[in-house]
């Protein structure tokens, strides 16, 4: 008899008590042959700690959830290699692969190993101290915010790439962001959505008080650095993917760059990047002035069916 496959099914307390999709998806694992832990908590640990992982014979991690789910899982994967399966109980989803009422085909196909792996890079983070005598390193999939610790104040920041000053400026925080990321936070800042085979990271500002404002998008081959000025009138805080908080005293420098490592996300539809984007976004696939003509046409249409359904009736009227 082979070994025992495994999975684990990460979702969110409320969604185990409440979603029927979930107990359907432990009950339809479990008939495909998978021994299956559900984690329905993930509390995240602390900036620059390591998080508990999955054990080492685990096959797949399935998240029944939305992307801030799908986040914290990436905690459970971290450096092990396990591929993680997004199905969305969410919002928009966008890390996620398939919709609930698909479950059944998602599961089917990883019972028959029918998918494919979507690596995407990590960003690697390193806070510095003043005195450049210590540091806490940290990663992040989707994206890394700095931001004032005391709202009544703006931050003041410095940017720069590979150690040359780029611009400094008060600002409400800065977002740095994974191509992963960059349909996330980042995009509702203004920044451009990057395709995620695209190795490069972009920084964002928030709200920044200065003339030069623009989004930065970097190659993997550089890096950002952020201080937190001395004089600023606030101190700050980092947090990678909206879960792994830290302060950052004046004087600090955080340094990001693209990491070599990946989180590993199973892929079963193979449908490119740009269907995702406008399915998720709802993009339009005309243009106004097209719409415009397209619905013009629509009221012509339905004018000239009553039109031919009321000259119709007259013409009976006429022979009886």
């Amino acid at each position: 008899m082979g070994a025992r496959r495994r999975a684990v099914v990460v979702t969110h307390i409320r969604l185990r008590e409440t979603s029927l999709v979930v107990r359907e998806a432990v009950e339809q694992l479990r008939r495909a042959g998978f021994v299956v832990k559900v984690v329905d908590s993930l509390d995240p640990p602390r900036f620059g700690e390591p998080s508990p992982i999955v054990d080492s014979d685990t096959e797949i991690v399935v998240v029944l959830g939305g992307d801030g789910t799908i986040l914290g899982a990436a905690e459970l994967v971290h450096n092990t290699g396990v591929p993680i399966l997004g199905v969305n109980l969410g919002h928009v989803g966008f890390l996620a692969e398939f919709e609930s009422f698909q479950l059944s085909e998602a599961i089917a196909r990883v019972a028959d190993h029918d998918y494919s792996i979507d690596e995407r890079n990590l960003a690697s983070v390193c806070v510095t101290s003043p005195d450049g005598k210590a540091t806490v390193n940290d990663w992040a999939l989707n994206d890394i915010i700095i931001q004032q610790a005391d709202r009544d104040h703006m931050i003041e920041l410095s940017v720069g790439v590979d150690e040359v000053e780029a611009s400094s400026f008060s600002c409400d925080g800065v977002i740095i962001s994974t191509p992963t990321g960059s349909t996330a936070y980042a995009f509702s800042a203004g920044g451009p959505i990057i395709w995620p085979d695209v190795k490069a990271l972009q920084l964002i500002p928030l709200a920044a008080h200065a003339l030069f404002t623009r989004p930065m998008v970097i190659s993997e081959h550089s890096r950002f650095s952020v201080d937190l000025i001395d004089d600023s009138l606030t101190d700050g805080w980092i947090c990678c993917d909206g879960r792994r908080k830290m302060k950052l005293g004046y004087g600090t420098r955080t340094t990001v760059r693209l990491s070599q490592s990946t989180v590993r996300l199973a892929s079963l539809s193979g449908v490119p990047f740009t269907n995702r984007l406008v399915t998720k976004f709802n993009l339009p696939s005309v243009s106004l002035r097209q719409r415009s003509r397209l619905e013009e046409r629509r009221r012509e249409h339905i004018i000239a069916n009553e039109n031919k359904g009321r000259n119709g009736e007259a013409e009976n009227d006429r022979e009886e």
